[in-house]
């Protein structure tokens, strides 16, 4: 069953899918299934839930244990569950996870064979949606990323964008009305058996400790399928907004969380208007306190969004002259994550008999993606207090973002 070329096949088949679904916007999907327990797109499902890791589900299996039991074997098991019609996923393992603010942040945790099963289903289905997602999404799809909305909205930022609408939808992934995202999956997909897959896994259900809770409402956020589900469920949203708010404002939106950049107040007013309106028709609300219109004109505004923070600050040429432009810089929180983690890898009681090569090996990787995620353009400005022109020799506009990682 071991496959080497099976990223090659899956790529083939998804190019195939995508531009089939991109000649005709109405073409429903009627069979899809088979390819979900095709060999390949199973070695490649699995290939990628290895890559991400994870814990163990309610079964207690873990990774490693696959991997033990022979890779082949284990697939060969899922694959003919699929084909017969026995596959039933397993109720989600709830965890809680701490926020910095004390509250906790609830997420799921499938069985690595959920994972697979998932991953091999968004494989197969996620090109028919992609060639209907709009333009203004970036949130967890192929070639697309937050860095890439991060520029977007900092150009659009710069082309008098002085108004700025801060989007922050409440509980998102526990308030998805799964019936109407089910009739959303519906209108690019008729394959019953792969409806009646993404009903199970809506409806599979949550283990806390000993205790099964059935799950009528939401998508279980940390689950494979669940960044593509939520993308379905909002890409109405980004059709409604492309037809109705382009006069008002320049929509942005990363998964749930949006930002819409508008010229001058009554944009941004009329904007969070239709936003709400837009919101009560997919069942949703908006964040009370959160949701909210920041003024970037004078600078005494900002906002945060994807990490990072926006605010309008004076830059200087070479020669002297002064100009207002949009600095991105890692937000306060972002930054309180960053040193929290700094103390739990360096300060915990197991690590102090650690050697220096090992708390290296341990931090380097953490320390390099957050080099990588937080070198911005003009972000040096929030650690140095200087301006373009007073950078230090040797230090370019493209080169300043690794600073913050000496100093």
């Amino acid at each position: 069953m071991m496959t080497n070329n099976s990223k090659d096949k899956v790529r083939q088949l998804q190019n195939k899918l995508y531009l089939t679904a991109k000649k005709c916007s109405t073409r429903r999907f009627h069979a899809l299934y088979d390819k979900v327990y095709h060999t390949d797109i199973l070695m490649e499902a699995w290939k990628r839930v290895k890559e991400n890791q994870g814990s163990s589900g309610v079964d207690g299996i873990r990774i490693e244990d696959i991997e033990t039991i022979g890779i082949e074997k284990y697939l060969g098991e899922i694959q003919k569950e699929l084909i017969d019609g026995r596959y039933v996923p397993s109720p989600v393992r709830r965890v809680m996870i701490p926020k910095l603010d004390g509250k906790q942040r609830p997420l799921g945790i499938l069985t690595v064979r959920d994972r697979i099963v998932q991953m091999a289903t968004k494989i197969a289905i996620e090109p028919v949606f992609e060639a209907d997602f709009m333009s203004c999404s970036y949130g967890f799809r192929p070639k697309r990323s937050a860095k890439q909305a991060l520029e977007v909205v900092r150009k659009a930022c710069n082309n008098k964008g002085y108004y700025v609408v801060e989007a922050d939808i409440q509980s998102f992934f526990d308030n998805v009305k799964q019936g109407k995202l089910m009739k959303l999956v519906e209108q690019k997909i008729s394959d019953r058996r792969i409806l009646k897959l993404i009903r199970q896994w809506l409806k599979a259900g949550v283990m806390y400790g000993n205790i099964l809770e059935g799950s009528e409402l939401g998508t279980s956020q940390g689950s494979v399928i669940s960044p593509l589900l939520a993308n379905i469920y909002l890409n109405t949203f980004d059709r409604l907004w492309e037809k109705y708010g382009l006069t008002h404002g320049k929509l942005v939106r990363y998964a749930d969380d949006s930002v819409i950049v508008c010229k001058n107040k009554k944009s941004a007013n009329h904007a969070l208007e239709l936003l709400r309106y837009i919101m009560g028709k997919l069942d949703l609300t908006l964040h009370p306190t959160k949701t909210k219109i920041v003024c970037m004109w004078d600078g005494k505004e900002g906002f945060d969004f994807l990490g990072i923070h926006h605010r309008r600050m004076v830059s200087e040429t070479s020669k002297g002259a002064t100009y207002k432009e949009t600095f991105q810089y890692s937000s306060k929180k972002a930054m309180k994550k960053m040193k929290a983690a700094i103390k739990e890898n360096v300060n915990r009681r197991s690590l102090l008999v650690a050697s220096e090569e090992e708390l290296f090996k341990t931090m380097n990787p953490k320390i390099t993606g957050w080099r990588n995620y937080y070198q911005l353009a003009n972000g040096c400005r929030h650690w140095t207090g200087t301006s373009s022109a007073h950078l230090p020799d040797g230090i370019t506009r493209k080169t300043r973002g690794v600073i913050i990682c000496q100093r």
